[in-house]
């Protein structure tokens, strides 16, 4: 029996826009990927290996902002969202980027990114802790925001059955030059460099765990030789939620290629108790 045999819809748990940005950079053995543990403490998601992102803030989007790049019309068309979301999910993006490992997408003109964004740590702080909105931050740092530094790439819906569930948009970004990705953020107990390869091993040999959403996108990920080749992909964007479902017997979570997630899965990772939109 299916979870939407058995949830109707006055039980099914509302939904949070959220963006999660998936930060890549060039290495030795080709494209690498941030990726980050989330500290046992938390509240969800505790354990977890994950992406950078988190929900979208009621700040996120509202106010008047310097922007280079797609516009969010562009963005609202690729997501087919409202622009109004599509604004909120850009900016919830930096945003987060910034908040969780301190890489700043905005710079001092349309056309440049910051190369030390170690500066702006005490805003960072703030931002965390939502003292500082990300449109006061730009505006007084005099900052661009260069949404041209993203790329839309999935779009992962929390399945009804969880008691915190988001609607959540993946983004890709290159690392800019110069600026260092961190574990500075109370969010994260350990951070790393991967190739897409080797976390799916770390996953495989259960020194991590993954769930569906990050599985996904870094098995897609294992397709490309460069950063610039993930940075040109222009994927076909569905929304996707899974369901748990009976497989072979087993309560399993179904999405795209679960049977390969599954046959892979550690013993020891949990196919539920987890609503983090990454």
């Amino acid at each position: 029996m299916s979870e939407t045999d058995t949830q109707d819809d006055s039980q099914v748990p509302p939904l949070k826009d959220a963006s999660t940005v998936m930060v890549v950079r060039d290495g030795d053995a080709g494209p690498e990927i941030f990726l980050q543990r989330r500290a046992v403490a938390m509240e969800f998601a505790a354990g977890m290996t994950v992406f950078a992102g988190g929900g979208v803030d009621p700040s996120d989007g509202v106010a008047e902002i310097a922007w280079a790049g797609p516009a969010p019309a562009w963005w609202a068309e690729k997501f087919a969202i409202s622009e109004s979301r599509a604004k909120a999910l850009v900016c919830a993006a930096v945003r987060e980027t910034f908040e969780e490992c301190g890489v700043l997408l905005a710079g001092p003109t349309a056309d440049t990114v910051v190369s030390d964004s170690a500066r702006y740590r005490e805003a960072r702080g703030k931002l965390e802790r939502r003292e500082l909105s990300l449109a006061t931050f730009l505006a007084e740092e005099d900052l661009v925001l260069r949404a041209d530094l993203l790329r839309p790439w999935a779009n992962w819906i929390t399945p009804i059955i969880e008691p915190r569930r988001y609607d959540t948009y993946f983004f890709v970004a290159v690392l800019p030059s110069g600026q260092r990705a961190d574990g500075a953020t109370s969010e994260a107990d350990e951070v790393r460099w991967h190739t897409p390869a080797a976390a799916l091993d770390r996953w495989r040999a259960g020194a991590d765990v993954l769930l569906p959403p990050t599985w996904t996108q870094l098995d897609l990920l294992t397709r490309f030789a460069s950063t610039a080749e993930i940075f040109a992909a222009d994927p076909v964007i569905t929304p996707i939620m899974p369901v748990f479902t009976q497989i072979d017997g087993l309560d399993a979570l179904d999405f795209p290629d679960n049977h390969r997630y599954l046959a892979d899965l550690p013993d020891r990772t949990r196919l539920r108790g987890s609503s983090r939109p990454s």
